[in-house]
């Protein structure tokens, strides 16, 4: 629960989770909560070089713990993956793209523009090497910017 004032102030912490329920929500009643927010393109981009770097290092640290045991890594593989679906969401959205709510097209066109198979997540190396080059792809978009 959060406060009116709260939630106003808080579009630059969370501005992966804004923009998921912004896209999702529907006003049933009474006033529309998303009057007058705005996410910053800076705020998205900044929250999702730290998620990404962030699943990174636990991938690379599940990678040196468990590498001589491939059921385990694909375990991480899925305990981690509807997260990085969400990232991907982000990065088309900063890209200024469209985000598919179904996986298959969301993952398809990620991979396309930040440039991996998009079959591969299922395979840990594959999957590794995805969140590498969409947090690299990220990390041009600072140096980049659109």
């Amino acid at each position: 629960m959060m406060t009116d004032s709260e939630w106003r102030d808080s579009a630059d912490a969370f501005a992966i989770e804004y923009e998921d329920i912004r896209e999702a929500h529907r006003v049933l009643a009474g006033r529309d909560p998303w009057a007058g927010i705005s996410v910053r393109r800076e705020h998205l981009r900044r929250q999702l070089e730290h998620e990404l770097m962030g699943k990174l290092m636990h991938l690379r640290q599940a990678f040196a713990a468990y590498w001589s045991q491939p059921k385990r890594l694909a375990e991480v593989v899925r305990e981690t993956r509807s997260s990085f679906l969400t990232m991907l969401r982000a990065v088309l959205r900063l890209a200024g793209r469209p985000a598919p709510a179904a996986r298959d097209a969301l993952v398809r066109d990620a991979a396309a523009l930040v440039g991996f198979a998009p079959d591969s997540l299922a395979e840990p190396a594959a999957y590794l090497d995805a969140v590498t080059r969409t947090a690299e792809y990220v990390n041009r978009m600072e140096r980049n910017p659109s």
